[in-house]
């Protein structure tokens, strides 16, 4: 266990709490817990330790995870976005990248965006699209080769971080051949880069997860990989950075509700009541089977990253972290009452980011779909009904 790490998010978690009420509010981002996340060393978590960071498995990043979301969810989901893209970048090994094609160039400029990392550079996530939601396969941002590097023009929206974030990792189709995705990492300053304030939803409302609008051109180490085609090929070797992740944000919310609850019932002299105690017992048995189940899909893709089988548990862990979290807060915002459904109360705030844990890709439904194509023998990329990537 990184337990410097751990005991970070620990130690930052109140402080994160303290201030969610604003930025929930105001629909603000949270500036303030960044600065704390950079000054701890946390966007190094993910970054090898020969580069200057933590070096953290899978399993240690939903820990941490956990506990920054038990502060603020809204800090930990685009905290979140950050891990996968140095979890990714990270975990691309020498036998695997002399698999992939990955030129020594390409590492050496990967090598750079890690270490950046470590020193304090954040990245946010620019993969969805207006009607294609995350699908790589079904995105209409393109590029092409320039003589100056790679021209990306499109528009992605759902960009946690936005606005924010050192640098944006873009995915884009080619413009000379469809079939072929690719990812680079733009930085945050290039002109032709904007973002469009649209971000105004039900809950995780401090994410500023605005759309983002690219007409740039980018060098050319700025091809993750130094190989076109390679993003349909690490989602299949990494769906956990693409789905499990999430799973360890939304088993925090749960806790956080749960914790919530305890001081608002005991405050009101409502312990007593055995109905509540009830629900409150469920809510800490459903939230603990969750974050088991997250630790053991975290365990195995550790162990086996990319094998059917861990993937069928990173497809639980995302299905039960979201599907709990909601019902988690439900039931004890009930049984807390009327007074805590007002605005600026945390179950409330909880409560409406609870609801968002089903709707990240892949949705609970299509979690539950594949899932039950797996358990009836066929195989979820042939025979699902919404395509994985």
């Amino acid at each position: 266990m990184t337990v410097h790490a751990l005991e970070a998010a620990r130690r930052l978690a109140p402080r994160f709490a303290a201030r969610a009420a604003e930025h929930d509010r105001d629909g603000s981002f949270p500036v303030d817990d960044f600065r704390d996340l950079r000054e701890a060393g946390l966007f190094g978590l993910m970054v090898p330790r020969e580069l200057g960071g933590l070096g953290a498995s899978f399993a240690e990043y939903a820990a941490v995870a956990t506990e920054l979301a038990r502060g603020n969810g809204a800090t930990a989901l685009v905290f979140n976005m950050h891990a996968s893209v140095t979890g990714a970048l990270g975990a691309v090994t020498q036998e695997l990248a002399e698999a992939l094609g990955v030129p020594a160039e390409a590492l050496a400029a990967r090598d750079r965006l890690l270490a950046a990392a470590a020193q304090g550079s954040w990245y946010a996530v620019a993969m969805s699209e207006r009607g294609a939601g995350a699908r790589l396969s079904q995105l209409s941002t393109v590029y092409e080769a320039t003589d100056e590097g790679w021209h990306l023009k499109g528009s992605k929206t759902f960009c946690s971080g936005a606005g924010h974030a050192d640098g944006y990792l873009v995915a884009a189709r080619s413009a000379a051949d469809q079939s072929v995705v690719s990812q680079f990492l733009v930085p945050a300053s290039p002109a032709g880069l904007t973002v469009e304030p649209t971000w105004d939803a039900l809950g995780m409302r401090a994410t500023s997860s605005h759309d983002l609008h690219l007409d740039v051109t980018v060098p050319t180490d700025r091809l993750l990989g130094g190989v076109e085609g390679l993003a349909l090929v690490v989602a299949q070797l990494m769906p956990h950075w693409l789905v499990a992740s999430y799973a360890a944000v939304y088993v925090g919310v749960a806790r956080a509700a749960i914790g919530a609850a305890a001081e608002h019932l005991n405050a009101r002299n409502l312990a007593g009541l055995p109905a509540v105690r009830a629900r409150l017992g469920r809510a800490d048995a459903a939230t603990a089977a969750a974050q088991l189940v997250v630790a053991e899909a975290a365990r195995r893709v550790d162990d086996a990253p990319g094998d059917a089988e861990t993937n069928r548990w990173v497809w639980r862990a995302k299905l039960l972290a979201g599907t709990t979290a909601a019902e988690v807060a439900a039931s004890v915002l009930e049984a807390a009452g009327t007074s805590a459904t007002r605005r600026g109360h945390p179950l409330e705030r909880l409560y409406r980011d609870a609801r968002c844990g089903s709707l990240h890709p892949a949705t609970s439904d299509v979690c539950a779909d594949w899932l039950g194509i797996a358990a009836l023998g066929g195989d979820p990329d042939r025979d699902g009904s919404a395509p994985r990537w």
